[in-house]
């Protein structure tokens, strides 16, 4: 089971639409997903039309010990399933201030989850900042993707998040590792976003083959500018079943693509191996 952390601290680039709809897109390929909501605001849950008021369960229940991942998750689609969040989850911070394993509890409820249930993917949708929320998606995940916008800015941000992957790596968990870099809201025919890309190659070119980036894959699909992104969540649906023929779903489907054949050509080394 692959664990995926979609994560930026920054806020705006296209992180809870690619959360969605990756997890849409991976379930449309066959495989089982579940997209576990770890931002208080709750988007990914309403972008997929789960609405957690009242007496429906959330994941800030499994962070407190009152309920398993299992009794959380919802169906939301063929093969895809959400474990929702609601503004409960902004008080995890202060309710494990004291617990002295803060930073694992999401991990060891996958763990106990992962025994019964049959997944091929989890993906987190982490929260736009650096929270003990984020450090335990990290700690859980084997995997980071960022969506990053081709801005100055968002560059600069980018050291940031390598610098937090690297800390986590090296105390909690020596599997992280950042494996791809998704180019969101991107404005083909552009200057900027051209220039900013190739900023981005040479960094990672350089970087020290130690670090947790090192292997980073600049994804080849771009995630171009498109209404229809926009609109899906106000219906409660990934783009897939909102807008099929659309841009944004062509995009993602491609992004799709990538990762299966990212993940089939890291299984083959292995198979031949064994």
């Amino acid at each position: 089971m692959r664990r995926i952390a979609i994560m930026n601290q920054k806020g705006g680039v296209g992180k809870t639409t690619t959360s969605v709809n990756l997890a849409a897109g991976l379930a449309k390929a066959g495989k089982q997903v579940c997209l576990i909501d770890l931002d208080p605001q709750g988007h990914s849950s309403l972008h997929l039309g789960v609405e957690a008021f009242g007496q429906i369960p959330t994941i800030y229940q499994v962070f407190t010990g009152q309920k398993t991942l299992a009794e959380v998750r919802q169906l939301a689609n063929d093969r895809l399933w959400v474990a929702p969040a609601n503004i409960d989850l902004a008080g995890t911070e202060l309710e494990l201030i004291d617990a002295h394993d803060r930073e694992t509890v999401l991990r060891s409820a996958i763990e106990k989850f992962s025994q019964s249930a049959d997944l091929d993917y989890i993906i987190f949708d982490c929260p736009p900042s650096l929270t003990v929320l984020t450090i335990n998606a990290l700690t859980a995940a084997s995997d980071v993707f960022i969506p990053l916008q081709p801005h100055f800015f968002a560059l600069q941000g980018l050291s940031k998040l390598f610098e937090t992957t690297a800390l986590v790596k090296r105390r909690l968990n020596r599997a992280l590792k950042v494996s791809g870099i998704v180019l969101c809201l991107y404005e083909t025919g552009t200057r900027l976003a051209a220039d900013i890309t190739d900023d981005l190659t040479r960094f990672l070119e350089q970087s020290d083959p130690q670090a947790p980036w090192a292997s980073a894959k600049i994804f080849s699909t771009r995630i171009r500018r498109n209404i229809k992104l926009a609109e899906a969540p106000s219906f409660g649906q990934s783009i897939f079943d909102y807008a099929e023929k659309s841009t944004g779903a062509a995009d993602y489907a491609g992004l799709v693509e990538e990762i299966l054949a990212l993940e089939q050509a890291t299984q083959q080394p292995a198979a031949s191996a064994a």
